[in-house]
């Protein structure tokens, strides 16, 4: 398994053991995938009143938009094959990541104030999780059968 390079603990896959059926299952029918305007260009089906990217934040639809039901997809995926960190406090953990049927990689975040609402962003392929989250997605995929 390649080893995740870096010293935030927030931002660490949980060890596979942690993650049971159940726990995985409740987090799925928890989590609401909602988007954010600073990630995006256009609002796209997300409801957003307006796209407000920042500067210094990710693009999710730089490459092409993804829409609502896709990104919901996709935050399951993550969670199905148990990527995503340490559950917090409140019960959800800080980011989900998952890897598109085109082999992009995102991350979703949460905020803080545990309402397990989640936007995401792709990782750019320069950021060491991008490599990490792969290598871990495909291993989880081979052994479920996928």
């Amino acid at each position: 398994m390649a080893r995740r390079p870096g010293n935030n603990p927030k931002r660490r896959i949980a060890p596979l053991e942690r993650l049971t059926e159940e726990r995985k299952n409740a987090l799925t029918g928890a989590v609401r995938y909602v988007g954010s305007g600073h990630h995006k260009r256009n609002p796209a089906d997300y409801g957003l009143p307006r796209a407000n990217p920042r500067p210094t934040k990710s693009l999710c639809d730089l490459e092409r938009t993804i829409l609502s039901d896709e990104a919901r997809r996709l935050v399951a995926s993550g969670i199905r094959y148990g990527l995503y960190s340490e559950p917090q406090e409140d019960g959800f953990p800080k980011f989900i990541w998952s890897v598109s049927e085109r082999g992009e990689v995102f991350e979703a975040k949460t905020d803080t104030h545990g309402t397990g609402e989640y936007h995401g962003y792709p990782l750019e392929d320069e950021d060491a999780m991008h490599k990490y989250v792969k290598s871990i997605w495909e291993e989880r995929c081979q052994n479920a059968g996928q």
